[in-house]
């Protein structure tokens, strides 16, 4: 689907309500598949959180979770503690070029039984389910923070706990906050100092219910619309000022481009500042929340302030190469970009060519991180359905507060 993206008013106003959070929401899915007693509510409606409960729920020995890359690594662990069951777990042709060996060979150490159906290191795998004694292992901890919280959320139904050591500088370090922290709140105990995590056997849980906080990396988009506009106010729900998602670093991140926040009960309010007086650059360390770089990167072009963002190495195994992508469809619409292995440097520059189609990589998020761009020039948007990944509302919002899409 080719979509043809304007804002007539260049003007966001409205309240919207944002589906949960599915990365709390795909952790809490595993912990209730472990501990039937969990009820979850406000789950995410993404693709990736269908994904992770069809394979939670399916009796078929062959689980395909297309792009879903949270429930590869999620449900590789998972399937590895299923004691006699023994299922293919696969994906999508670039599912099968994501590297996931460091996480098999952790899972081996502590006794699991996990082979490559084609190429090793890689989906797809074949899982044979047993009783995983657990016990002391080492992880990379700068690859994919995804593979340390897949064996945190197993670690209490390991027959010895587990006893993590975390080699090297950690990447996403909130990702796995998050984790403990969810963990933490239905009743699970662990430990955290330097870079070993302790969690110990834990098989009985009480009855409860959890409720997901809404999505910061959906809410991001608003607050680039907002930065973009000519004037904003825009109502979102549901957040707390106490997240477990590192992307709430936002607040922080927009102030600096003229975005104010404030939280009333659970909803956050995000504002354009009148004659604010934007910085020449901004340099930022997106290590702990890499997934915004998109959004950001945008939005400086827009507003014609150059950044320089680190910390990025993790975006080059993502749904499509990050890095690449950004500097490719940037470049199409004026930008001056340079990228390397692990950071994006972009000059000041409002030099905009129009009417450009911006190609999306089968990645949802550079569709959305694009779309508020529309504020300052009209575009095109390229496959733009690959947002359901992870905000399937997102066309359906982006309209409520003044943006238009015509398919081509």
């Amino acid at each position: 689907m080719l979509l043809d993206i304007n804002h007539p008013s260049k003007e966001c106003f409205g309240t919207l309500n944002i589906t949960g959070s599915k990365s709390e929401t795909n952790r809490l899915l595993l912990l209730q598949a472990l501990y039937p007693g969990l009820e979850i509510k406000n789950s995410s409606n993404s693709d990736d959180s269908f994904a992770m409960t069809h394979a939670l729920q399916t009796e078929s020995n062959l689980i395909d979770i297309h792009h879903a890359g949270t429930a590869m690594r999620f449900l590789t662990a998972f399937f590895a503690t299923q004691e006699g069951r023994e299922i293919v777990l696969t994906g999508s042709s670039r599912m099968q070029e994501r590297p996931i060996g460091v996480l098999v060979e952790a899972l081996r150490v502590i006794g699991a039984d996990i082979s490559y159906e084609k190429s090793e290191g890689y989906p797809p795998l074949r899982i044979k389910g047993k009783s995983l004694k657990g016990g002391t292992v080492s992880l990379p901890a700068n690859i994919s923070s995804q593979y340390i919280s897949a064996l945190l959320l197993i670690a209490p139904h390991l027959e010895n706990g587990l006893d993590l050591t975390l080699e090297g500088e950690i990447t996403s370090l909130p990702y796995i906050q998050m984790t403990l922290s969810l963990l933490n709140r239905i009743g699970v105990r662990t430990e955290f100092k330097g870079k070993n995590i302790v969690i110990d056997k834990q098989r009985v849980i009480s009855d409860q219910t959890q409720v997901v906080e809404s999505d910061w990396s959906s809410a991001s988009y608003h607050f680039s619309a907002v930065a973009l506009s000519n004037d904003a106010k825009v109502t979102l729900s549901s957040y707390r000022e106490d997240s477990l998602q590192g992307d709430s670093v936002l607040i922080d991140i927009y102030k600096k481009l003229g975005v104010t926040t404030r939280f009333e009960s659970d909803h956050i309010i995000l504002e354009k500042v009148k004659d604010f007086n934007l910085p020449e650059s901004i340099e930022l360390d997106l290590v702990k929340a890499p997934d915004i770089a998109q959004t950001i990167a945008v939005s400086c072009y827009g507003l014609g302030v150059a950044c320089d963002l680190t910390g990025l190495h993790t975006l080059k195994i993502k749904e499509t190469d990050r890095l690449v992508a950004l500097e490719n469809e940037l470049s199409k619409l004026g930008a001056s970009i340079r990228v390397t292995d692990e950071s994006l440097h972009l000059s000041a520059s409002q030099n905009f060519k129009k009417n450009q189609t911006i190609k999306t990589y089968s990645d949802h998020r550079m569709a959305m991180a694009f779309v508020p761009l529309a504020l300052k020039i009209n575009h095109q948007i390229a496959d733009a359905d690959v947002v359901t990944k992870s905000y399937p509302d997102f066309w359906k919002d982006m309209q409520a507060i003044g943006f238009e899409s015509l398919e081509k």
